[in-house]
């Protein structure tokens, strides 16, 4: 007895077929049986290669065995055919059921039946996908769109007429429609389409394991072009046509079987089909597949990691592929002699290829020679295939020898400082593997993935957009979009210190300690090998040591605060050090997650980056002469502006150095001007703004300060959707409120509808001068994403440089999450002085500066605890 007769039996099927409630009963149950014998013979690990050709036989069984019930008497005039990846053979315990209905033209009188054969299956659970055609019908749909002649080139018959399914096949082939080079430019372009849905990359942080690159869709690609072009009924047909060697063809078996083996769990643990690899779901299938936390990796880091590896190399497979069939299906002309480059490489047809098939065992060093080639060649149009297999097969040759030689070491230093491709030619040397191979730290990095919010990418894929990003400050046609950057980048005496900076500034993730100290080291090292100065080896290791420097004073401390900007400036050795962290720091940053850059963050990155660079220049400034800086110029915008500085002056008696210490002279000048323009019975009063210095949109408050005034604002503008990124909070000698909130919306740009601004501004107003602005809860719904992420609250106290107390809260990130966190200080008597809130993914690190009810120091150890317990209470019992 066979394994899928075990599965379903219908042996009474005979017995409940007169009865219809009967019969759907009967099939319902047995699919249900084998479909639970299924999942339990996966829950004990028989590979899913062999269960997704047991699911299709089982349904096999029970289409067949119900058709006959239905069509015994219309043999001759219709027929029942498997398509797509049914007809293959492969079903997911999810998947449709694709299913082509062939019929004669005076076939009518089955339609009806048809109709009463698939209610039935829908309603025994079955997801049938059906078409009902006659055979010319078949033509003209698979002529008009390929994805229906790719599933008709896959069909099998099932049940009826043979002759009527073999005319189909014989009408719909090759050599009547979609010859082979149509059909293989129309699938490859649909290829090149579907990657780019997906940005081009493998490594997405939710991937999708069937339609991504490097996942099932691309197996199935070669696949169907093997079909097309030699009548391939399996894919070991390509080693016997000479197109994979046996080691390949193993690593697509491989590689394809551990992808329908998340597939496959993924169907069962859902219960449905289900093609995207969710973060819970990442988590279930470690589990269920038996991968461990180890000392520095979580159990799901280590499962995705493989599977990052797996799909880079299907993906490199892919692209290996791909490339021998253009060449025997489009480029099958002889006549084009190829042209010599040197005597190791030659271009043929287009493409660089190895002169003679030993050439890399003879020269090892060619195996990067060719790369430098690539970029020096920009009219070459790719790799041989034939050279990509011979790169492949000679990465052993890359060991310490090679890694030593004096040639090997200066070709990769002319790549990095090759004036175009260096971006292309670093991610095709990852793509084959020798990047790896020359950087063994390299490949530590590969796939590895950090299973949080925050980073997008593995480590790898990071990397190299980091490399991509630093590129395009240099290429002209990008100077629109960061023209700073742009700048800077044409006076760095060495840009390869930039791009060297890149490759090594996130080296050492994943093995335990300060990945920042440990790249260090590894970049110094590096640098001195490649015969680089001691000055750019230390420049460069200074760099990745500091890479996250920059990013996080900009972020969490404030930069308004002179002594902050002077403690900064202490820690970078030149102005040329300062340039070349601004540029790895916007680089960084931009690679990191595509949500992640905003002009919050551009702001803030330029204003630490020009307060540094000014020092530089003319000196450290004291406090007391940044105040009396600040204040003319204010009076000199105010004074071009039509005010008189009488009013001016007065209007500033009311403020004192706090104030114009935390605020720029463009906010005091736009507060003033504000309060001036205002009638004297306009309390409160709200102006808003959008800031390019700041980045993003500005909302002024001035009123007498209230019990609950912060707490409320910042509730009000959390129900309009806006994230409050940084507040800062003054109150006058008179008691009234210098408030200032800077915001975004929720895609990270300021407020551009001028209707919205309004409704914000008079709804503020509304609600502060009726006593009717109080926190609340926030309804917004929390991002299907950070319901499976949980930070643990914390909450820490520290003294800043001029003794101040300062609130530093970890927690996962949620709608109305400030306001909360306001309404516990409110709560508690204690006084916001600023505020720095900053966003890494699910994981908020937000930092305030309090005081006591009094505007005093907090030292109060009770008022401390009630704020921590607060806190914590708001934010963790829900």
């Amino acid at each position: 007895m066979s394994n899928t007769t075990r599965l379903i039996d219908l042996s009474d099927i005979n017995n409940v077929q007169a009865n219809q409630n009967q019969l759907r009963e009967y099939l319902k149950s047995s699919l249900k049986s084998g479909r639970e014998s299924l999942t339990k013979r996966f829950n004990n690990n028989t590979p899913a290669g062999e269960l997704v050709h047991q699911n299709a036989e089982m349904i096999d069984v029970l289409l067949i065995q119900t058709w006959q019930l239905f069509f015994s008497h219309y043999q001759e005039q219709i027929a029942l055919v498997a398509v797509g990846g049914y007809g293959r053979n492969e079903l997911h315990p999810g998947s449709d059921i694709d299913l082509a209905i062939l019929i004669t033209p005076d076939a009518s009188e089955c339609l009806p039946i048809i109709e009463q054969f698939i209610t039935l299956l829908w309603d025994i659970g079955l997801d049938v996908g059906n078409t009902v055609r006659t055979i010319e019908q078949c033509v003209e749909s698979a002529l008009e769109d390929i994805t229906v002649a790719t599933n008709l080139m896959e069909a099998r018959l099932l049940s009826g007429n043979q002759t009527l399914f073999d005319d189909m096949k014989s009408v719909t082939s090759p050599e009547n429609i979609w010859p082979v080079d149509t059909f293989f430019e129309a699938k490859w372009k649909e290829q090149i389409a579907r990657h780019h849905k997906y940005h081009d990359t493998a490594y997405n942080l939710e991937p999708n394991i069937k339609e991504g690159p490097g996942g099932l869709r691309d197996i199935q690609m070669i696949g169907w072009v093997a079909k097309r072009h030699f009548g391939a009924a399996t894919l070991h047909d390509l080693v016997i046509h000479g197109f994979l060697n046996e080691q390949e063809f193993n690593e697509l078996n491989d590689g394809q079987n551990f992808l329908w083996r998340i597939r496959y769990g993924l169907h069962v643990i859902t219960n449905r089909r289900e093609d995207r690899l969710l973060f819970d779901h990442q988590r279930t299938l470690a589990s269920m597949f038996g991968f461990k936390d180890d000392e520095h990796n979580l159990a799901v880091e280590i499962f995705m990691k493989q599977y990052y590896r797996t799909i880079k190399g299907l993906n490199r497979l892919n692209e290996m592929l791909l490339q021998l069939f253009e060449e025997a299906i489009l480029l099958t002309t002889d006549d084009e002699q190829p042209v010599a480059i040197n005597n190791r490489f030659q271009v043929r047809q287009g493409f660089v290829e190895i002169s003679t098939e030993d050439i890399f065992k003879k020269y090892p060093f060619a195996l990067l020679e060719i790369f430098l080639i690539l970029q020096q060649h920009p009219e070459i149009k790719g790799v041989r295939a034939t050279t990509i297999r011979s790169i492949r097969d000679h990465r052993y040759l890359i060991n310490e020898k090679f890694r030593n030689d004096l040639r090997c070491r200066s070709l990769f230093m002319e790549i990095i400082r090759q004036p175009a491709g260096i971006t292309n030619e670093l991610k095709r040397m990852n793509r084959y593997g020798i990047l790896a191979e020359y950087i063994p730290l390299f490949d530590n990095i590969v796939g590895q993935m950090q299973h949080d919010l925050f980073h997008v990418y593995t480590v790898d894929e990071h990397t190299l957009f980091v490399v991509r990003n630093l590129r395009r400050f240099a290429i002209q046609k990008y100077s629109h979009e960061f023209p700073m950057c742009s700048e800077l980048f044409e006076k760095l005496p060495k840009p390869e210190i930039l791009y060297i900076a890149g490759l090594f500034h996130d080296i050492a993730k994943g093995r335990g300690g300060d990945h920042s100290e440990l790249g260090a080291i590894d970049a110094r090292e590096f640098c001195r090998h490649h015969g680089m100065s001691e000055y750019d080896a230390d420049l460069v290791s200074w760099l990745v040591r500091n890479h996250l420097l920059l990013s996080q004073t900009s972020q969490r401390e404030d930069i308004s605060d002179p002594e902050v900007v002077n403690n900064f400036t202490a820690k970078i050795e030149s102005l040329t050090h300062l340039d070349y962290l601004y540029l790895l720091t916007v680089a960084d940053i931009r690679a990191t997650n595509p949500s992640l850059w905003n002009s919050w963050k551009a702001a803030l990155l330029m204003e630490l980056y020009s307060g540094c660079a000014n020092i530089f220049r003319h000196g450290t400034d004291k406090p007391d002469e940044r105040v009396l800086q600040k204040q003319k110029q204010a009076q000199q915008m105010l004074g071009s502006a039509g005010y008189q500085q009488s009013d001016i002056l007065l209007l500033w008696q009311n403020l004192d150095d706090d104030y114009f210490s935390q605020y720029r002279a463009n906010d005091i000048s736009w507060h003033t001007k504000t309060l001036l323009e205002a009638k004297s019975d306009s309390s409160p009063l709200i102006a808003i703004r959008t800031s390019e210095e700041r980045g993003g949109t500005e909302i002024f408050v001035h009123t007498p300060d209230a019990h609950h005034l912060f707490a409320g604002i910042t509730y009000t503008l959390a129900r309009f959707g806006l994230d409050v990124v940084g507040a800062r909070i003054y109150t006058s000698k008179s008691g009234d409120t210098f408030d200032s909130y800077s915001v975004l919306e929720g895609d990270g740009n300021a407020i551009e509808d001028q209707n919205r601004i309004e409704e914000i501004k008079s709804t503020l107003q509304k609600q502060i001068s009726e006593g009717k602005l109080k926190p609340g809860e926030i309804s917004r719904q929390i991002p299907r994403q950070l319901k499976y992420f949980h930070i643990p609250t914390e909450v820490n106290f520290y003294k800043d440089r001029r003794d101040r107390t300062v609130m530093e809260v970890i927690t996962t990130d949620k709608p109305g999450l400030l306001s909360q966190i306001a309404m516990a200080m409110s709560e508690c008597n204690i006084m916001l002085r600023n505020a720095r809130v900053t966003t890494f993914g699910e994981r908020v690190e937000d930092t305030f500066l309090i005081t006591d009810g009094g505007d005093q120091v907090l030292d109060n150890k009770n008022k401390l605890s009630c704020l921590r317990e607060k806190i914590t209470n708001f934010l963790e019992i829900k």
